[in-house]
C-alpha cells in the first residue's frame, strides 16, 4: 500500500528526466507523467524542487489548466516533510496546490489569534493534522483515571479549534479522525473500560463523524487508512521522538494520496465514470474463446468468487452516483450474452449507460465514451487487465486515470478501491440515479439523430422545467454543482456549504435552483443561479448547468425568468460576467446569444448587461412550473 500500487512504478531514469525539463520547449506533459507515478518522499520533493526553478512563464503554463486550492496546516507535529508529497498528489488531481504550513505545534495560537498566518492567508480549507498525542488522553498510567475523559470530551477541544478557524479565515477545516496507538495495557478490556485509550479514542471517532455531518467540514479517516495498512507499520516511535513525525516516513505519499483526492472532490474534481474491460476485468476467461460455459464468475470458484467481488464494487459505485460504461474488443452481441445469460453475473446489461463493444481500438472507444456520455476525459477511469490496452490508453489520451491492475484477480478488488477515484463529499438523491439519467442521454442523443430537425427533437422531448430558490433541501445538491460544474460555468466561483446558506438567507437579491424532467426521466437539478443586488440592477454571480442537457434550450428559458423575477422586484439592469478558464469555453458566447451587451472587457473579464424593459422572452418548447422542487432530483 505505501507504494501506491495503482500507480505505474517512477522511471528508472526519473532524476535525469527531472533535470532535463528545463531544457524542453514544452514540459507540461512530461511533468504530468512524472507526477502520475508512484512517486516516494524524495522524488516529489526533486520533482517540486526542479518545478520552483522554472521560469515564470513555463510554470504558469504547467499550471494553467489546473484547479487553484490554498490549504492551510496546523498540527501538533512536523509536516513540512509531507508538502512535496502533497503537492504532487494534488497534481495529479488536477489540482494546483498551494500549502501553508503553520509552525511546529501552534494549533490553539494559529485558531484563536484572527492576525495568526492562517487566518490571513485566504484559505479554502485548513487542514487539522493531528494524531491522538495532540489530546489530552489518559496514556502510560497503570490505573483507569479518576477523571475519566471521554471522546466526547476530547471533541470539545477540537470543536473549540474549528469554530476559532471559522470565524477568523472563514475557511472550512478537514478533521482528522485517530489511529489508535498500538499499545496494550489490559488487552481486550482496553476497549471496553471507560477512560482507555482505545475506547477513548473509539469514541472520538465516532463522535466525530456525527459532528462533521451537521457542520460544512469534512474529514480525512486516518484512523482507516492506518487500520489498512496497520498500526504496527503506521506508527514509528524513532521517528516521533527523535523528529516529530506522526507516521512511518513510507506511507507520507499514501497520506498525501488521500488528501489530494479529498481536496479534489472539494472542488468536484472526482471521477464520474469507470470504464470497463470485460473479459478477466469483469469475469475470468475470455468469452469469445471459452464460451459461456467457460467464463469464471460467481460463487463455488476462487477465481469466479474473486470477480464476484470485483462486481460487488463496482455494482456499490453505481448505486453512489458513478456512470458505468464498457469498452471491449468484442462482438457486442457475444459480449452481451453473459449479461443476459450467465447465472453467476451480478452486473446486468441495464447497470451500464453506455456499452460499446467493437474491434475498434480503445482509446478511440474512450474518447466515443466521454463525447457520447457528454463528461471530460479527465473524469473517466479506465480499467482492463492488458497492460498493452492500459498503455495503448495512457498514451493516446493521457487525461484518462489508468489503474494498473495485479495479475492476480484476487487481489485486484484491494488494489483498484484502495485507489479513491470516486471519493465523494456529499450523497444526494441525484447521485443515485446518475447511472439511470446519463444512460437515458444516451437514448435522447440517439432519438435526435433520427429527428428531422432540433425544434422536433425538443418537442419530443416533452420537457418540464421547475424553478424554485435555494433552500435546505437542495442544498446539498447545490453544493455539488457549484463545485464541480466546470464547461457551463459563466464565473466558476466555488463556494462552501456555509456561504450557500448565506446566498439562502439573503433577502435581496435572487436564487434558483432548477430541475428538468422529460418523457425519458428525471434529470434532476441541473442549473444553478445566485443574482446579488445592486441598486436596480442584479449582478449575476453564478449561471451554471449540467452538460447533460446542453443544447436543449435550457439557458433560454432560464433567462426567461431571470427576466421575469427582476421586473417582479423593479430591477432595470441584470449584469453578467463571463471569466475564461481552460474548460468554460462552451459559453464565451452565451451573455451575447441572450441578449446582454458587451460594456467591458479585459484578459480577465468580459462584463455584459441586460435592460430588463427591452428584453423578448425566448420562450422554447418547455413548461415551465415554481412548486417546491424535490430535494436533489
Amino acid at each position: 500500500m505505501h507504494e501506491l500500487p495503482w500507480l505505474l512504478k517512477p522511471p528508472t531514469d526519473f532524476n535525469q528526466r527531472c533535470a532535463q525539463l528545463a531544457d524542453l520547449p514544452s514540459c507540461t506533459q512530461e511533468v504530468l507523467t512524472l507526477a502520475n507515478s508512484a512517486l516516494s518522499i524524495n522524488q516529489s520533493n526533486r520533482l517540486l524542487d526542479t518545478l520552483t526553478r522554472l521560469n515564470t512563464n513555463t510554470r504558469a503554463q504547467i499550471f494553467k489548466d489546473l484547479t487553484p486550492f490554498k490549504l492551510g496546516v496546523v498540527s501538533n507535529a512536523t509536516t513540512d516533510l509531507f508538502v512535496p508529497s502533497m503537492v504532487m498528489a494534488a497534481l495529479r488531481c488536477g489540482v494546483n496546490l498551494e500549502v501553508v504550513v503553520a509552525d511546529f505545534g501552534q494549533v490553539a495560537q494559529e485558531a484563536f489569534d484572527p492576525n495568526s498566518r492562517l487566518n490571513q492567508s485566504g484559505l479554502n480549507a485548513i487542514l487539522l493534522s493531528l494524531d491522538y498525542r495532540a489530546y489530552p488522553f489518559p496514556i502510560n498510567r497503570s490505573e483507569i483515571p479518576i477523571a475519566k475523559l471521554t471522546g466526547n470530551d476530547m471533541l470539545d477541544f477540537l470543536r473549540h479549534i474549528r469554530d476559532a478557524f471559522a470565524v477568523h479565515s472563514g475557511a472550512i477545516c478537514i478533521t482528522q479522525t485517530l489511529a489508535c496507538a498500538p499499545y496494550e495495557w489490559r488487552g481486550n478490556v482496553d476497549a471496553q473500560h471507560e477512560g482507555m485509550l482505545r475506547k477513548s479514542i473509539a469514541e472520538f471517532n465516532i463522535a466525530l463523524a456525527e459532528n462533521v455531518k451537521a457542520s460544512a467540514d469534512v474529514i480525512l479517516d486516518v484512523a482507516t487508512i492506518a487500520n489498512t495498512v496497520g498500526t504496527y507499520q503506521w506508527f514509528d516511535e524513532r521517528q516521533w521522538y527523535m523528529s516529530r513525525v506522526p507516521m512511518a516516513n513510507r506511507y507520507i505519499p499514501l497520506y498525501a494520496d488521500y488528501l489530494a483526492k479529498l481536496v479534489a472532490a472539494l472542488r468536484g474534481k472526482s471521477k464520474k465514470c469507470l470504464v470497463l474491460d470485460l473479459d478477466n476485468t469483469l469475469w475470468g476467461g475470455v468469452i469469445g474463446d471459452d464460451g459461456l460455459d467457460g467464463i469464471q464468475i460467481g460463487q463455488g470458484h476462487p477465481v469466479g468468487e474473486s470477480f464476484l467481488a470485483i462486481q460487488q464494487w463496482v455494482y456499490e459505485l453505481k448505486e453512489l452516483g458513478v456512470i458505468l460504461a464498457v469498452c471491449s474488443k468484442n462482438e457486442e452481441d457475444v459480449a452481451l450474452q453473459v449479461f443476459r445469460e450467465h447465472p453467476g453475473m451480478l452486473l446486468k446489461e441495464d447497470d451500464f449507460a453506455l456499452f460499446v463493444a467493437n474491434w475498434e481500438d480503445k482509446a478511440s472507444n474512450v474518447r466515443f465514451i466521454a463525447d457520447t456520455l457528454n463528461i471530460g476525459l479527465d473524469a473517466l477511469v479506465f480499467m482492463d487487465d492488458n497492460p498493452a490496452e492500459r498503455e495503448i490508453v495512457r498514451t493516446l489520451v493521457p487525461e484518462v486515470s489508468v489503474p494498473e491492475l495485479p495479475k492476480d484477480p484476487s487481489r485486484i478488488l484491494r488494489t483498484i478501491s484502495a485507489a479513491r477515484y470516486f471519493e465523494k463529499i456529499e450523497f444526494t438523491e441525484d447521485d443515485a440515479q446518475r447511472n439511470v439519467q446519463y444512460a437515458d442521454n444516451v437514448k435522447r442523443k440517439k432519438m435526435q439523430a433520427t429527428s428531422s430537425d432540433l425544434i422536433e427533437y425538443l418537442i419530443s422531448l416533452d420537457m418540464d422545467i421547475c424553478f424554485a430558490p435555494f433552500n435546505e433541501m437542495g442544498r446539498k445538491r447545490i453544493l455539488q454543482l457549484v463545485n464541480k460544474t466546470n464547461q457551463f460555468n459563466l464565473t466558476t466561483q466555488r463556494y462552501t456549504e456555509a456561504e450557500l446558506l448565506q446566498f439562502e438567507k439573503a433577502s435581496d437579491g435572487a436564487t434558483l435552483q432548477i430541475h428538468l424532467q422529460d418523457r425519458f426521466g428525471d434529470n434532476g437539478m441541473i442549473s444553478v443561479v445566485i443574482c446579488n443586488e445592486k441598486k436596480d440592477c442584479w449582478e449575476i454571480d453564478t449561471w451554471l448547468m449540467s452538460c447533460r442537457v446542453i443544447k436543449r434550450r435550457v439557458e433560454e428559458v432560464v433567462c426567461d425568468e431571470l427576466v421575469m423575477l427582476a421586473r417582479l422586484h423593479n430591477i432595470r439592469l441584470l449584469r453578467g460576467f463571463y471569466r475564461p478558464t481552460a474548460r468554460n469555453k462552451l459559453v464565451q458566447s452565451h451573455y451575447r446569444l441572450m441578449g446582454f451587451q458587451l460594456v467591458n472587457a479585459n484578459e480577465t473579464q468580459e462584463v455584459w448587461e441586460l435592460v430588463v424593459d427591452t428584453y423578448i422572452p425566448r420562450k422554447p418548447p418547455i413548461r415551465v412550473s415554481r412548486p417546491s422542487c424535490k430535494s436533489s432530483t
